[in-house]
């Protein structure tokens, strides 16, 4: 099932019981809101889960693009992106946790044919403040799905004051064989599908009180389920990286992890300029910024000429109608390359300045601070360059 496939059938699953699809914001969230980009399909539902009516109703569905920052060095392995899309279900104070999990296992097995043997779920434990969760328990024991209880993971909060609340998490195996242990004892199990249960507020002081509305959140990484319905080994061989799997081993040779680094970082520049952001020293642009360095750091390492106007116009294209934006190619494009000039002139500066007697010994770390702070130059550019004039 390619992935526009299956968010047809998610959305559709959903719109049958109730849900009115919201349609999925930019990756920038609203005005004043202290958050550089949207990290989730909740983010941009925040008032709602706080209480206000939500003009579509009580049952909300939605696919909502999202990018983790924090997500940046974990980037390379077979789960994590920079930019990914999620999809998402709410209940504002209408069902309740175990109609939300039992509606999940149906799409899984039922809709997309996943085989239920090949799942396992975890809920919360309990701890000294709250009781386990006994009703998702009750509800995965009912459908034979075997469930492990955990504590920290499987308490959600929306930072150290705000709702919060035990989440049931759906996991799928992706070995080879029959299943084996539990999702906390073997990585092999992969998250796909969480749900929340919003039942308490944190308060400043650490406390616990009970929330009015009791709400429900899920969210399901729609490139991580797509690579394991279709089979493949990672989340960069699922559908949405075919062009870039293509052009990107055909323009540069690389060693894995680097192909994997350079599809992310340049699908999701491409993104973040197709939401109207601009490269820039602060902000959403240095978050910009530091992916077309980082991924022009790794292409120069073994070949200086390497260069960003290689790049072919099928992968931009093809990143920009998956995401629904209207910006024209040869603009991403042109974009792309100015900032690959600006890149030259700082690795021009940064060579002089490393060339000083200051910077030919061992490096400290107050050096690549006032590197970094004095001449713009970030740790893995002054290791590059380090290692290219050697």
């Amino acid at each position: 099932m390619r992935t526009d496939q299956l968010v047809s059938t998610f959305v559709e699953y959903f719109e049958e019981r109730g849900h009115r699809r919201v349609t999925g914001s930019t990756l920038l969230p609203p005005p004043g809101d202290s958050v550089l980009f949207t990290t989730s399909g909740m983010h941009p539902l925040t008032p709602y889960l706080e209480g206000r009516p939500h003009p579509l109703g009580k049952r909300l569905v939605n696919v909502q693009r999202c990018l983790r920052t924090t997500d940046l060095d974990e980037v390379g392995d077979a789960t994590h992106l920079t930019v990914f899309e999620m999809l998402g279900t709410w209940s504002l104070g209408d069902y309740e946790g175990p109609l939300s999990l039992d509606w999940g296992y149906g799409l899984l097995t039922e809709g997309l044919g996943v085989d239920p043997g090949r799942l396992h779920a975890t809920a919360f434990a309990g701890d000294g403040r709250t009781g386990p969760d006994t009703a998702s328990v009750e509800l995965w024991q009912g459908l034979g799905v075997p469930v492990e209880l955990t504590v920290e993971d499987n308490w959600w909060s929306n930072g150290p004051v705000g709702p919060c609340g035990p989440d049931s998490e759906i996991f799928l195996w992706s070995g080879e064989g029959p299943p084996r242990s539990t999702p906390t004892r073997d990585d092999r199990w992969v998250e796909v599908w969480n749900h929340v249960t919003m039942t308490h507020r944190t308060l400043g002081d650490g406390s616990l009180v009970p929330l009015p509305q009791r709400d429900v959140d899920t969210g399901l990484g729609l490139e991580r389920l797509a690579s394991l319905l279709q089979g493949t080994s990672s989340v960069f061989a699922c559908d949405v990286f075919d062009p870039w799997r293509r052009s990107v081993p055909a323009l540069w040779t690389l060693d894995e992890p680097s192909p994997r680094l350079v599809c992310d970082h340049l699908r999701s520049a491409v993104v973040v300029l197709g939401d109207g952001v601009r490269p820039a020293n602060t902000g959403r642009g240095h978050v910009l910024r530091r992916l077309v360095r980082r991924v022009l750091t790794v292409l120069r390492r073994e070949d200086p000429s390497r260069s960003l106007e290689d790049l072919p116009e099928e992968v931009v294209q093809h990143t920009l109608d998956h995401f629904r934006q209207d910006m024209r190619t040869a603009e991403v494009l042109r974009m792309l390359r100015e900032e690959e000039q600006r890149f030259d002139r700082l690795l021009e500066r940064g060579r002089q300045v490393l060339a000083r007697p200051r910077f030919r010994g061992p490096l400290a770390e107050e050096d690549f601070h006032y590197l970094h702070d004095t001449h713009g130059l970030p740790r893995e550019l002054i290791t590059s360059l380090r290692r290219q004039d050697r």
